[in-house]
């Protein structure tokens, strides 16, 4: 994957405390706060004890990139988190790069898109 493919999204913060505007993902027992109010777009992550995500994903932080094309993105790479629709319009994978959690986020196209 060409690396100007890549487009900053987010980056994934894991932490104990609460945070303002925190909505919950049951799937995968996790609060998520800050992405929509953040002027850099950090998304602090609070997970439950029980989390089944990645224990790396919950301990270190991440950088998210959005793609276009999702499984080219991930191909020949070692995927730690396969991909997945945390939310309605959006998949996602993570992989391990150096020891570090990336994610790539693929959005899904809508007839309002193609304008």
């Amino acid at each position: 994957m060409e690396l100007t493919k890549l487009r900053y999204h987010h980056l994934g913060i894991p932490t104990k405390e609460k945070h303002e505007g925190e909505v919950y993902l049951e799937e995968f027992k996790v609060y998520v706060a800050g992405y929509d109010t953040s002027p850099y777009k950090i998304e602090w992550m609070r997970y439950e004890d029980d989390s089944p995500v990645n224990k790396l994903v919950q301990a270190v932080p991440h950088i998210a990139f959005e793609v276009d094309d999702l499984e080219e993105a991930i191909r020949g790479k070692e995927i730690i988190i396969h991909p997945n629709s945390p939310s309605e319009g959006v998949r996602v994978a993570f992989i391990i790069d150096n020891g570090v959690p990336v994610e790539f986020l693929q959005m899904e196209k809508n007839a309002n898109d193609e304008k």
